[in-house]
């Protein structure tokens, strides 16, 4: 394996994530690197692997299918030390990645809908969130008699959440 080329894209990872102020999925990281031909997918996983194990990054779970990362401090430094290493082309790329899809990449984190069973009544609890950067605007819990009917509130959760938050504000204000 090409260290250099493993180098360069855990340097598109931690430059990517110093670049934003909001959460990435490690989804949202895939599409660009794949995308664009930087790695493929083995060299890609093997790189953010050992960005989390070294600390520079870190992730945490976002919904029942995506995984959120973030820069630690030391990823920080490390980009701040060894960015220049990263061409100034890739850069220009990641930059016009971010142009085109900034909205679309900070209202993906925005929504989160996940479920849960709840034992004690048999039915599932789907919590639903709406944050704008750190602060939650909108936090519901639904209680549904079935996985399916949860499985489906969530899966439906992303592209209703703006029309069902309006409707709500409308409503209330």
């Amino acid at each position: 394996m090409d260290s250099d080329k493993l180098t360069q894209v855990k340097l598109i990872i931690l430059y990517m994530l110093a670049r934003v102020d909001f959460l990435m999925t490690a989804s949202q990281i895939s599409d660009f690197v794949l995308g664009k031909d930087y790695a493929d997918f083995y060299l890609l996983t093997q790189a953010q692997g050992e960005l989390i194990d070294n600390g520079l990054i870190s992730q945490a779970p976002h919904s029942h299918n995506a995984t959120e990362l973030s820069i630690t401090t030391e990823g920080r430094d490390t980009i701040k030390y060894f960015g220049t290493r990263l061409p100034d082309f890739i850069k220009n790329d990641i930059e016009n990645y971010f142009a085109d899809k900034a909205f679309e990449l900070r209202n993906e984190l925005a929504v989160k809908g996940d479920y849960v069973h709840n034992s004690a009544t048999g039915e599932f609890e789907t919590r639903l969130i709406i944050k704008d950067r750190d602060v939650t605007t909108l936090d519901m819990t639904l209680s549904v008699p079935t996985e399916e009917i949860a499985e489906h509130i969530v899966d439906v959760w992303k592209e209703k959440a703006t029309g069902v938050f309006k409707y709500i504000t409308d409503e209330l204000f």
